[in-house]
Parts: structure tokens; C-alpha cells; sequence
């Protein structure tokens, strides 16, 4: 009885002593961001670039030629679409940072962390080089940058200048 009473002991003191995942999202008083760069150019330098090293990754070329598998085929070819969602995971994480949300915020934060959790799971598809969900789970990925964008792009831009005025292909021919 003694030895089970001073095992017992011993395992509560180290599961207190253990260090833990802390129960949710927090930020060192010292912690500085700096989210100075604008969003568009965060979207356009860092955002984009790594959705399409995904989004290539994955699909059919079709041209006059035949049909063409995008998907890689060696294992540096793979390790892109691995680095593209890896860096969208930890975008949806930067969009988060205090100084880089959105009114609505609730709406803001949703999008980025749905960013991180779709990209994830893209991330596990190309990990296990499963064509077919790298390609699903790209798909799934683009929903959230288009709903996203809808919100957050399209509707302020709509409401600032009204709809495009003029050709919106201007030289192009017309198609009867």
C-alpha cells in the first residue's frame, strides 16, 4: 500500500510539474509584431505565391496536344505543395495578429482560421501524395479565399466605387 500511495504521489507531482500545451491562444506581454505591410501586399508576396505552389500541383492540363498530369512526380516536386500549405496554415495564423484583422472581426477570424485548417488538411493530402484529395482539398482551400474575398474585396470595393465602368476587355472581339 505504502509503494502505490508514493507512486501515485510521484505521478501527480510530475503531471503538475509537466509542461502543457496552455489551455488556448496566448501572447507574451513582450511579444512586438510588426504588421506594418499592407494586406494586399501580404496577400500578393506571401499569400498568393503560396497558394499557387499548391493549387499547380494539382489537375489536368488539357491542350490541343492531349491531356497532362500536373501533379509531381519526384520528391522535391512534392515538397512544394507541402511548403504551400504550410506557409497558408501559418498565413491564416498571421492574419490573427493583433494590428492585421478586419471588421468585422468575428467574420475576419473565421476566414483565417478556416484558412488554417483547410491548408492542413491540404497539407496531409500532399504528405501522403494522394493526387486526387491534394486536388479536392485545393478546391476546398480556394472556397475560403473566395468567400473571404467576397466579404472582405469585392462587396467594400463595390460599395466604394459602384460596379466597373466601361469595356471590361476592352479590344477584345465579340462573341456572337
Amino acid at each position: 500500500m505504502k509503494n502505490l500511495l508514493l507512486l501515485t504521489a510521484c505521478v501527480i507531482t510530475l503531471a503538475a510539474c509537466s509542461p502543457g500545451k496552455p489551455a488556448g491562444p496566448q501572447i507574451a506581454a513582450s511579444a512586438k509584431f510588426n504588421t506594418d505591410l499592407p494586406m494586399a501586399e501580404f496577400m500578393g508576396h506571401f499569400v498568393d505565391p503560396a497558394a499557387f505552389m499548391y493549387w499547380k500541383a494539382s489537375g489536368t492540363e488539357i491542350t490541343e496536344a492531349g491531356e497532362r498530369d500536373l501533379s509531381p512526380t519526384t520528391d522535391e516536386g512534392w515538397d512544394v505543395p507541402v511548403s504551400g500549405a504550410t506557409m497558408l496554415m501559418e498565413a491564416g495564423n498571421a492574419m490573427q495578429l493583433p494590428g492585421r484583422t478586419r471588421a468585422p472581426e468575428a467574420d475576419w477570424i473565421k476566414y483565417a482560421q478556416l484558412l488554417t485548417e483547410r491548408a492542413a488538411i491540404a497539407r496531409a493530402a500532399a504528405e501522403k501524395r494522394d493526387k486526387k484529395a491534394v486536388f479536392d482539398e485545393g478546391g476546398r482551400v480556394y472556397e475560403v479565399c473566395v468567400a473571404c474575398h467576397a466579404q472582405f474585396v469585392i462587396e467594400p470595393e463595390l460599395k466604394t466605387n459602384g460596379p466597373a465602368k466601361g469595356d471590361p476587355l476592352p479590344g477584345a472581339a465579340a462573341v456572337k
